[in-house]
């Protein structure tokens, strides 16, 4: 999900004849983050964002005189730039890579790894002798257990901005939850079971997995029988830690909506706290890990 509008522009850079603009400097405070992309085609349709729509027709038409078989080129924008009748609102300085014909093998390949939940990089042409390397994430996926108006409300929002989500009502009984495979590292599990009873089948197999989220509602009387629970089945305190605090951000709240707000938002919060730097500059002749 964080890096849902770059995919959608790989996307479009993979097609024949599509160019691919890579941020690659920032000076000053940019809205953008080191590696964002936007990709144009050759009929000029975007893909990705780089600039809230007050850069992409200029990036269209260097793109354009580019088309001739010119190599990669950096270009300054904003604060610090030659191009003196294009300047940037926020008052930042920022450098673009613009390619006019990108390793399409490269990002296809980089595709399908994302496609099939694993990380990928690609490595893009800087100044100075330097490779600039972007690392991608597979898309944030959440896994939902609970049937009540809790779990539909967190489905519909993680859906709304481009999470992947598998809900598991559980609607036969505590019988019918089927466990899906092992959680990947960039997956969140959230239960909302007000029966708690649900958890029992749940929890040992949410806890050996690889996701860098699990989270469940209920109290302080709650908490210290899921931990009790826990012990028993073997865990020790690192693992019932992941559990051991209040879900969400907010503090008690009354309504699905909120509480899925809440819980979304510190979701989030701990991919982007735990996902690695996602561009580095690198001497071009370094050897990838």
């Amino acid at each position: 999900m964080i890096d849902a509008d770059d995919i959608k522009a790989l996307r479009k850079a993979a097609e024949p004849g599509a160019g691919l603009c890579t941020i690659v400097g920032i000076e000053g405070s940019y809205s953008r983050a080191l590696g964002s992309h936007l990709a144009i085609g050759p009929d000029g349709d975007f893909a990705g964002t780089l600039a809230d729509g007050c850069l992409e027709a200029e990036l269209a038409r260097q793109l354009e005189q580019c088309r001739d078989g010119s190599r990669p080129a950096i270009k300054r924008y904003g604060k610090g730039s030659p191009i003196l009748d294009f300047r940037l609102p926020c008052g930042a300085g920022i450098d673009i890579l613009i390619d006019p014909a990108p390793d399409r093998i490269a990002i296809r390949k980089a595709l399908l790894r994302l496609a099939g939940r694993e990380a990928a990089r690609l490595r893009f042409a800087g100044s100075e002798g330097t490779e600039l390397v972007r690392s991608y994430q597979p898309a944030l996926k959440l896994l939902i257990f609970g049937a009540a108006a809790e779990s539909e409300a967190l489905a519909r929002l993680a859906l709304a901005v481009g999470a992947e989500v598998e809900l598991h009502r559980g609607d036969q009984g505590l019988s019918g939850v089927n466990l899906p495979a092992p959680a990947d590292a960039w997956t969140a599990i959230v239960l909302l079971f007000h029966d708690h009873e649900w958890e029992r089948a749940i929890l040992p197999w949410a806890l050996v997995g690889e996701a860098f989220y699990v989270g469940a509602i209920g109290g302080r009387r709650t908490a210290d029988q899921r931990r009790a629970f826990l012990v028993s089945e073997g865990f020790d305190a690192s693992a019932i830690g992941r559990l051991d605090r209040p879900i969400g951000l907010i503090p008690s709240t009354r309504s699905p909506a909120t509480l899925a707000i809440s819980v979304f938002a510190e979701i989030v919060a701990e991919l982007i706290a735990h996902a690695p730097k996602s561009f580095i500059a690198q001497p071009r002749d370094a050897v990838a890990a």
